[in-house]
């Protein structure tokens, strides 16, 4: 994967965790019961992380190594 992947994967779970967090809060104001949806938004913003420590020690100008050329 080169690192637009990586920063566009970050991005996505970065959505999903704030999804989440939204979904977390709203259930705690409902029902004080929110710690398997925080519980998956912080999984999600571990991803998050995770993938944008990837992509800044990849090299902007890389092409994706595991694409075939013919």
């Amino acid at each position: 994967m080169n690192r637009q992947q990586r920063l566009t994967m970050a991005d996505a779970a970065s959505q999903r965790a704030a999804d989440l967090a939204r979904r977390a809060q709203a259930a705690a104001e409902r029902s004080g019961q929110a710690v398997d949806l925080a519980a998956a938004g912080s999984l999600w913003a571990d991803i998050t992380r995770s993938h944008a420590a990837i992509a800044a020690v990849l090299p902007a100008d890389v092409e994706d190594e595991t694409e075939e050329t013919d």
